[in-house]
């Protein structure tokens, strides 16, 4: 049995269902994992904070826009007039229960997670019965049925296996199973979800709760490439990858892939397969245990990142201080991503500043701070790069960018350098010529 897991772009247009539709028309038994239609989860999410601030006359705008936009797409995709009754009752139901949510007394996080729940709810409803009028066999696997996480926000693994094959034993019925992404219920039995970006999450926590024989990720891209086509030409897509060197791009900025996504298939290894919706035909990227070749493969940038140097009072031979340092950041539990030392400083990043002004407020009673935003760390990613013959190219980047902080040798796989964002499309061009010239040439 596979999983395949479709994004926004992918069931946000009659056009891309339909794509869809031929793709996972094949003789397997499959899981089918769908995020909501693209642009929905952003509106919901608005509609989210309408309901925080007590704004109903914005939210009925935003309610009548989307469900104006949902009543087009049932309009134009369903032909059979029993089954699109069917579908426009639910778009109904759950368009006045998100009424019902927003007009609640009392607004908090529960009351957020179910409105955002609802995208998923409405794509996988309508996609499940247009399958069901072009006569495949498919049903729905409730994602609300079977996934939970446990009170630490973790895959409460033992109980998703144990529900999903209850579930699919008892509907045999079908060769297709659709189920929502990013969407779960918390310990406690109420509506969560996996943040932005869990419908991946949710993929490959599936395919090893069943044992899948592959986890697809259908995108409107070919796959990772090796450098941000956004800011860089001629990028090229990598045809494979380990699940390392993927885990490192997803983190650091590489936004086809969610960064925990290939966390649950390592003890199994099973194979993760990224396609393009919109190319089937195009190879893709498959990321798999077994790394293939060495030296850098992809780079990759995350923006949003804060620099703090921090240089003790005490100067030279101050035992402790490092601890000193690691508790403050523990305590408001805000991780670090760069870290250099020396015997009197340490410089380090965050992309988190929610807490800063207190971290900055401890730091201060014993150090100097100096605290620098708009900062992007460029990550260069690849099996054994730092003990690659090629890897020392990079450094030709510093005769012509200023670069901030360089993080070598922590990773077998990962190589970081921090540059101020207004220099990071030159940085990642740059990159591209010295890295990855003889690809460029032929």
């Amino acid at each position: 049995m596979q999983v395949l897991k479709f994004g926004g772009t992918s069931v946000g247009s009659i056009e891309n269902m339909i794509a869809v539709r031929h793709i996972i028309d094949t003789p397997e038994t499959k899981i089918v994992v769908l995020s909501a239609m693209s642009g929905t989860t952003n509106t919901l999410t608005q509609i989210a904070d309408c309901a925080r601030d007590r704004n109903f006359l914005k939210f009925q705008k935003l309610s009548n826009a989307l469900q104006e936009q949902y009543d087009q797409v049932i309009e134009q995709l369903f032909t059979n007039t029993t089954i699109r009754a069917i579908v426009i009752g639910y778009v109904d139901e759950v368009f006045a229960e998100i009424d019902r949510l927003v007009q609640e007394d009392t607004y908090s996080q529960i009351i957020d997670d179910a409105i955002v729940a609802q995208g998923e709810l409405l794509s996988t409803f309508i996609f499940s019965n247009f399958l069901k009028q072009e006569g495949l066999q498919a049903s729905l696997l409730p994602a609300l049925d079977f996934m939970r996480i446990d009170n630490n926000q973790e895959p409460d693994k033992y109980y998703i296996k144990e529900i999903v094959h209850r579930l699919i034993d008892k509907n045999t019925s079908g060769t297709i199973y659709i189920t929502q992404g990013f969407i779960c219920r918390d310990f406690e039995g109420r509506v969560s979800n996996l943040k932005r970006g869990g419908s991946d999450y949710t993929a490959t926590i599936l395919g090893a709760a069943i044992g899948a024989s592959e986890v697809q990720i259908w995108t409107d891209i070919d796959g990772f490439h090796n450098n941000d086509p956004r800011f860089v030409e001629h990028t090229q897509a990598l045809p494979v990858l380990s699940y390392d060197e993927a885990a490192e791009l997803a983190y650091f900025g590489a936004k086809i892939l969610h960064p925990q996504t290939v966390q649950p298939l390592r003890g199994q290894k099973i194979p993760l397969r990224l396609k393009n919706t919109l190319h089937p035909q195009a190879l893709g990227t498959l990321v798999t245990h077994n790394p293939v070749g060495k030296g850098v493969k992809a780079i990759a940038a995350k923006d949003g990142i804060i620099a703090i140097k921090i240089k003790s009072a005490r100067m030279l031979q101050s035992h402790g201080f490092l601890r000193k340092v690691f508790e403050i950041f523990e305590r408001y539990e805000t991780s670090i991503d760069m870290i250099t030392t020396s015997e009197i400083a340490i410089s380090l990043t965050i992309d988190d500043d929610t807490y800063l002004t207190m971290i900055e407020k401890e730091l201060s009673v014993f150090s100097q701070v100096t605290i620098d935003k708009e900062q992007s760390i460029i990550c260069l990613v690849g099996n054994e790069v730092n003990r690659d013959t090629q890897t020392p190219q990079l450094f030709q980047l510093l005769r012509d960018v200023h670069v901030r902080m360089i993080s070598y040798g922590g990773s077998d796989h990962n190589i970081s350098l921090l540059v101020a964002t207004e220099n990071k499309q030159q940085a990642l061009q740059l990159l591209q010529g010295y890295m990855f010239q003889e690809e460029l040439s032929v």
